[in-house]
């Protein structure tokens, strides 16, 4: 049996240049431009990085691109007032505060001061309500994408036997909403469940997302089952040399990869869609701020 590789790097272009024309048409029919503001504070090199891309991106899709830079010592007031300010901007149709802050500041209160219709990380708590009970609108970008390319493997996924490798909010919980939504039978588990090696071989999906490198081995996955591996995780590399690294998922891939059915890479499968689904909910925003349905392929 030959292992489908799922090509993250590869369904995320597709998914921009979708987004891409629908920024055209609302520019052209509605004369509308969806903008993203995205605020970090601090100087984390890997925050900023992706920061970067995320505004290069933004830019590249047809979209205004606003970027804010804050100094690590910046009071929760000023960030606050910053978020309170963007709420009321038309031209802001989505707000992304990089997490994680400083630890001076309360990350709960950053979340709750969003405005629930341009929150496009989907971390408010009245979007987490409305996921929970089956509103349509844009989910966490993260379970977005695992969902989109879940689709594009399977097409149907009723009646298949899915588990989620742990209950984050940014990634657990959503991701069972959504197989939920898609008439799965889910299955929460976490790192504390009993014989979870059992729990995850009934299963034709799994999703792991418990941030432990190669926690999920290759006899626990169901032959021909699909395999979304979200986790990154830092790794010595010896074989590079000295102080080298790599990065891993959460799934053993070198094992998995000979007994499933479809799986994704670390790097190179969940990563690169989390940005392109991030584009696409501010296009979701945008629309639904100004009436507008919003595009079906964007959407959950």
């Amino acid at each position: 049996m030959s292992t489908n590789i799922i090509d993250g790097k590869a369904y995320a272009a597709n998914l921009r240049e979708r987004i891409s024309e629908h920024v055209k048409n609302l520019k052209n029919q509605h004369n509308i431009t969806p903008g993203l503001a995205v605020i970090i504070v601090g100087h984390d090199p890997a925050s900023q990085v992706y920061v970067r891309n995320k505004a290069k991106q933004t830019l590249e899709v047809g979209m205004n691109s606003f970027k804010y830079d804050l100094p690590e010592n910046v009071s929760e007031t000023e960030l606050l007032t910053l978020i309170n300010k963007l709420n009321t901007r038309p031209d802001v149709h989505g707000i992304l505060v990089q997490m994680p802050v400083p630890d001076h500041i309360n990350a709960t209160n950053i979340i709750n001061a969003l405005n629930p219709n341009k929150d496009v990380d989907m971390f408010h708590p009245i979007n987490a309500g409305k996921l929970m009970v089956g509103q349509v609108g844009p989910v966490s970008c993260t379970p977005l994408g695992c969902l989109m390319m879940l689709r594009d493997v399977h097409g149907s996924l009723e009646g298949k036997e899915a588990v989620v490798i742990g209950r984050s909010n940014l990634v657990g919980k959503p991701m069972a909403q959504l197989l939920l939504r898609e008439n799965c039978t889910v299955t929460m588990a976490h790192s504390r469940t009993i014989d979870l090696p059992a729990v995850v071989r009934r299963a034709d999906i799994v999703i792991a997302a418990v941030g432990r490198a190669k926690m999920v081995k290759g006899d626990w996955i169901k032959k021909g089952a699909t395999v979304i591996d979200v986790g990154i995780n830092r790794i010595d590399a010896p074989e590079k040399g000295e102080g080298k690294t790599r990065l891993v998922g959460d799934v053993d891939f070198e094992e998995a990869v000979k007994i499933a059915g479809a799986i994704t890479p670390v790097p190179g499968g969940v990563g690169p869609m989390t940005i392109a689904c991030l584009l696409a909910n501010t296009v979701t925003t945008a629309c639904l701020i100004n009436g507008i349905s919003p595009p079906k392929d964007l959407v959950a």
